[in-house]
């Protein structure tokens, strides 16, 4: 089981991630790196296993789809679902038509919960947080503190986000214009967008990050936060600004 797929580089805060609290193993295919926490009471030793094969099958179902359809990789606007397509294409696809993004925009956290949902379906599980270069999907039984990583912004690594367990399952997820690989348009920190749908978090998280030149354009963003759509928070890091929407609480961290 690749613990550094080829072309990951190691994602050293992994290491202060949910000390004590879950049991973890990584599962990678190709330039998919997943961190799965379970709690400890109830892992298994074949959650490992069953993770990557559910991961593998994933990856290509997906590949298959984008061999046949090559825009759905490329475009950065919606595109429309063939009647071919696999589930968690379907899913990205109508998270990039609400958020008005392409589909890949949404693929980090739409992995993260459909591995999360097929270990919670086949296991007994209190406590999962499955972590997707970022982007996260959760179940939680009790509070958990987020930190926020916004680049060089003085804030990062200062503040963070109380989850209540009453808001999962929940996925989190990040984009920024100063960090990372993705691509994004916009000059935000961190972006980081949390909703009951990992796609639909996923995709507005690189949206709202577009939108963001610099910290002036903060407020602005915020007015993209849509409790409609389960959206439970949205907050917005550029230089030495912030701005934050929503039902979650932030958290002063030393």
């Amino acid at each position: 089981m690749p613990s550094n797929p080829k072309g990951i580089q190691p994602r050293f805060y992994r290491n202060l991630m949910g000390q004590g609290r879950f049991k973890s193993f990584v599962v990678g295919y190709k330039d998919s790196d997943l961190w799965v926490g379970v709690d400890s009471e109830n892992f298994s030793d074949r959650m490992p296993e069953f993770a990557q094969n559910r991961l593998v099958e994933l990856r290509k179902s997906l590949e298959s789809y984008i061999y046949r359809y090559p825009e759905f990789a490329t475009s950065f606007k919606p595109v429309e679902i063939n009647t071919d397509a696999p589930d968690i294409a379907i899913d990205m696809c109508n998270a990039g038509e609400i958020a008005k993004t392409g589909p890949m925009a949404a693929v980090a956290g739409a992995f993260s919960e459909y591995i999360a949902r097929a270990i919670i379906s086949e296991f007994s599980v209190g406590e999962i947080v499955v972590e997707n270069g970022g982007d996260l999907f959760m179940q939680l039984q009790n509070e958990m503190i987020l930190s926020v990583y916004a680049g060089n912004s003085p804030l990062s690594g200062k503040v963070g986000l109380k989850i209540s367990p009453y808001l999962s399952p929940l996925g989190v997820c990040t984009s920024a214009g100063t960090v990372g690989p993705s691509a994004s348009f916009g000059q935000a920190d961190a972006v980081v967008v949390a909703a009951r749908d990992a796609a639909i978090a996923d995709a507005f998280a690189t949206a709202i990050g577009n939108l963001v030149k610099n910290p002036e354009d903060i407020d602005q963003a915020l007015k993209m936060y849509k409790p409609g759509l389960n959206m439970k928070s949205l907050l917005v890091v550029c230089g030495d600004k912030m701005g934050i929407k929503g039902e979650i609480e932030l958290s002063l961290l030393r």
